[in-house]
């Protein structure tokens, strides 16, 4: 008997399959006939389960892959198997309409967040009922689906108040009788928060990532009232909540313009409430719009980003994290390095062909030869590489400056990867300059008497430059001058010519009395600048600090412009960004490329 029964059902499992096979295309079409999505990954067992990653829903979606993954063994068992288009175009819907993709999922995730302070863990369950609902109120409206039919099979008893005003909501959008879906008790409380709910999908629907805090605020006393056990009942129903693992979404190190200012409950909105009338002169307008203040942005440190890759579902290393960080806040204040015109430019020259080895890089083989000298390609026998000299050309080559590029690492610096810092933001923005107009960067944190690290020499390699930027030492008091004499000052004179930056505080006047290996501080970095060939620059924290120090009366100061650095203060770290966007075009305004 008992085999019997796994006969039928895993014939039943079959025939689901099939059917729900047969209603991808239809279910396609629901939102477009240009919709383009490969098959869902059909899972008939736990091990399919498991190997999709699918666990505690009946279906999800994997926004990394564009995959709709489902569960038909779980469907026949809730008894699902009749809804076939209706749940296949409700997955389709999480990848057309909302979340859609990684970056907008990261950032519904982080207005979802800001609305539910101290609880900010549950915020991919409440965007995923979020997007739910959005989407099964334009698929019950719009396309006639039985998408109530779903729930109806599914009803629980006794449900937490939460999920009662996520099923009392979906009953005043489709106008359905009370306990149809909400079965149970209930009071003018959840009713009320049923009704804002209801008009905030509605008002929301073409903007939904304005609405997310909202929707977030009007669920957080239910998330912070309710035990965990009771907000279990909702795994059924998170096929998005991990949507965005395995991927890494851009453009979240920077909060969106209105992202703060729409955390607001729904009964302040007055295009929810109606309170201010939705047509009057106050509907839909931000809080800063209503009083006419401007609002100052709020930027997102290093470690809320951490925490909102870790609600998307990634778990980078901490360091990891920071270079994409420190990168992508960098990128909009990117400016081409300079570069000076050197010795003529050459331009490559055809001069036949050679034999192609197995120990030459892949790149090098010329393919079109190496079939016509041969049916078969046999490494080191038919393969060929193309053979080029060099012709002078007419106009001079352009020469990049290499970066040399010294960054304070000691205690009284921040750590990148927790706290925002500026020292390196400002590297990070000179670095990909640097590396974008073809130049070579070495890369040195120190922080000494104590740690030291350092590129392998002269790179043009992004990460290993970045990670190691966005490294921690916390050790010593300042930059070590004395590193400069590890790479200028030694028997092998410089391929190209370098320009020094130091980034420090006023700490470094102390550093440069110190001896190291025979020689003071001073004597090091006199002797580096005129080895370096492309100048160098003292950037230090000071207070007072307004920029160009050429007219300063300071001692130390003058001592270090008479050896021929150029001296530029800050007043605060802050201000290291402005220095770090004009460098290029400030001091090398005449060798413009």
């Amino acid at each position: 008997m008992g085999e019997h029964s796994v006969s039928e059902k895993s014939e039943s499992i079959q025939s689901v399959r099939q059917r729900w096979q047969d209603q991808w295309s239809a279910a396609l079409g629901v939102w477009s006939p240009y919709v383009q999505l490969h098959e869902p990954i059909w899972c008939e067992t736990v091990e399919d389960e498991q190997k999709a990653g699918l666990s505690g829903s009946f279906a999800m979606i994997r926004l990394v892959d564009h995959s709709v993954v489902i569960s038909v063994r779980k469907i026949v068992e809730l008894g699902l198997a009749d809804f076939g288009q209706e749940i296949l175009a409700h997955e389709i819907g999480h990848h057309v309409l909302c979340p859609a993709d990684l970056s907008d999922n990261a950032r519904l995730l982080s207005r979802m967040r800001r609305g539910l302070p101290e609880v900010e863990t549950y915020a991919p369950m409440i965007s995923n009922l979020y997007s739910d609902l959005l989407i099964n109120d334009r698929l019950e409206r719009s396309d006639k689906l039985d998408m109530a039919g779903i729930y109806q099979k599914t009803l629980a008893p006794n449900p937490p108040p939460l999920w009662f005003l996520y099923m009392r909501t979906y009953e005043l959008l489709w106008k359905l009788p009370p306990q149809t879906l909400a079965v149970g008790e209930y009071n003018a409380r959840l009713t009320q928060d049923a009704q804002l709910a209801a008009r905030l999908i509605r008002s929301y629907s073409r903007d939904w990532l304005s609405g997310g805090s909202r929707f977030a605020c009007l669920c957080f006393p239910y998330v912070v009232e309710e035990q965990a056990e009771d907000l279990k009942a909702f795994e059924l129903w998170c096929d998005a909540i991990a949507a965005g693992a395995g991927g890494f979404p851009d453009g979240i190190a920077e909060p969106d313009d209105d992202e703060a200012e729409g955390v607001m409950h729904p009964a302040e909105d007055p295009l929810i409430s109606g309170l201010q009338g939705s047509s009057g002169a106050g509907a839909g307008k931000t809080r800063s719009e209503d009083s006419g203040r401007k609002t100052e942005k709020v930027m997102r440190g290093p470690f809320e980003y951490q925490q909102l890759l870790e609600a998307v579902g990634l778990n980078w290393d901490a360091r990891d994290v920071a270079a994409r960080f420190y990168r992508e806040r960098a990128v909009p204040h990117l400016i081409p390095f300079p570069a000076r015109a050197a010795v003529q430019a050459h331009d490559p020259m055809p001069e036949g062909l050679e034999v192609w080895e197995a120990s030459q890089p892949l790149e090098q083989i010329d393919w079109w030869a190496t079939l016509l000298s041969g049916s078969e390609v046999i490494p080191g026998v038919t393969t060929r590489e193309r053979i080029s000299g060099q012709s002078p050309g007419l106009e001079p080559m352009r020469l990049p400056i290499d970066l040399y590029l010294g960054v304070d690492c000691s205690g009284s610096m921040p750590d990148p990867a927790y706290n925002l810092s500026y020292p390196i933001l400002a590297g990070t923005i000179m670095v990909l300059s640097a590396l974008r107009a073809g130049a070579r960067v070495k890369v040195v944190l120190s922080g000494e008497p104590g740690r030291s690290v350092a590129t392998e020499g002269f790179i043009r390699d992004s990460e290993a430059c970045i990670g190691l930027l966005t490294n921690y030492l916390g050790t010593g008091y300042a930059f070590g001058i004395h590193r400069l004499a590890e790479t200028f000052l030694t028997s092998r004179e410089q391929e190209r010519p370098v320009h020094v930056i130091v980034i420090s505080d006023q700490d470094m006047f102390a550093m440069l009395e110190q001896e190291a290996n025979g020689r003071i501080g001073w004597d090091v970095a006199r002797e580096a600048v005129t080895r370096c060939g492309g100048g160098a620059t003292y950037v230090l924290q000071m207070p007072g600090g307004n920029g160009n120090a050429e007219k300063s009366s300071d001692p130390g100061i003058m001592r270090m412009q008479a050896d021929g650095w150029n001296v530029h203060l800050v007043d605060s770290m802050e201000e290291l960004l402005l220095f770090a966007k004009q460098f290029s075009r400030t001091r090398y305004s005449e060798q413009k490329r």
